[in-house]
């Protein structure tokens, strides 16, 4: 059975580049969010990625316009009854998420995909609110979606053979690479990133290096592109003291405890790049 028509919840950066993508391999996307002006700015930043990519040479421009036409934008999805695949990319928040779950699972046919793009949160606690948490799956996308080649796949403790395949075989469609992480907290690479992050943390706070030390050290030392705290101000310092804290509390384990100074910069509203200031300042 074709999986040929996504719905993808959230209109942010990581929304659109998943819209982007899907594009890409030939689906029809309809981008969905309750924000007008996330819906714009989504669709923008589509067509920009597009129009880079056809200036680069990756693709050519009667593609591009195909593509385009193949995108539809809604704030109330709910009308639309008949997507094969819905993967939501709303912000990292259990109970919106879950309140989108049960909205997807009466838009998407029998036999489709109920994924999600959450970092962190448990996939079998989202599947508890539709009635078919077999058709739920985790479809970790990395950032930037269109760049980087990884998509983690999160089985749920329900999660069928039939789901595992197909959103298998959609991820590689959008030319993804995959892996398969079992439902436990952070999954893979968070589960072995954030303490990373967290611990160059722990190093600045206790007055080991400077930031820029520290940066320096982890890039020439282990042929990092970027260094740990630069990593951290680009993902979102609060998105990183989330996943400390779900990866603590899942865990039970103290060397998971979220960096004091981290907590402290997200208290001032120093969240990283998106804010001006993180460990650097932008």
């Amino acid at each position: 059975m074709a999986h040929d028509n996504v719905l993808v919840v959230g209109a942010g950066q990581m929304g659109a580049g998943i819209a982007q993508v899907s594009l890409i391999a030939g689906l029809k996307v309809t981008l969905a969010d309750v924000s007008a002006d996330a819906l714009a700015n989504g669709k923008s930043r589509i067509e920009g990625g597009l129009n880079k990519l056809v200036e680069k040479g990756k693709l050519d421009d009667a593609k591009r316009k195909d593509a385009l036409s193949r995108l539809s934008t809604s704030s109330a999805f709910s009308d639309v009854k008949a997507f094969d695949v819905a993967i939501e990319a709303a912000t990292e928040n259990e109970e919106l998420k879950k309140k989108i779950f049960a909205q997807m699972d009466t838009v998407v046919r029998p036999g489709g995909i109920l994924a999600t793009n959450t970092s962190s949160i448990p996939i079998t606690r989202l599947a508890s609110s539709t009635k078919r948490p077999e058709a739920v799956i985790g479809m970790h996308f990395m950032n930037p979606v269109p760049v980087m080649a990884l998509v983690e796949i999160i089985r749920g403790a329900a999660t069928s053979d039939e789901t595992y395949a197909a959103t298998k075989s959609l991820a590689e469609k959008m030319g993804k690479t995959t892996v398969t992480s079992k439902d436990f907290p952070g999954f893979i690479v968070n589960r072995i990133l954030i303490p990373m992050l967290n611990e160059a943390c722990f190093a600045l706070h206790e007055g080991l290096a400077t930031a820029e030390d520290i940066d320096t050290a982890m890039k020439l030392g282990t042929n990092q592109p970027m260094g740990p705290l630069q990593l951290a101000d680009f993902i979102g310092l609060d998105t990183c003291l989330y996943i400390a804290q779900v990866l603590h509390q899942g865990l039970g384990d103290d060397k998971y405890r979220p960096c004091p100074l981290l907590r402290q910069y997200v208290e001032a509203g120093w969240l990283g790049k998106k804010s001006g200031r993180g460990f650097y300042k932008y």
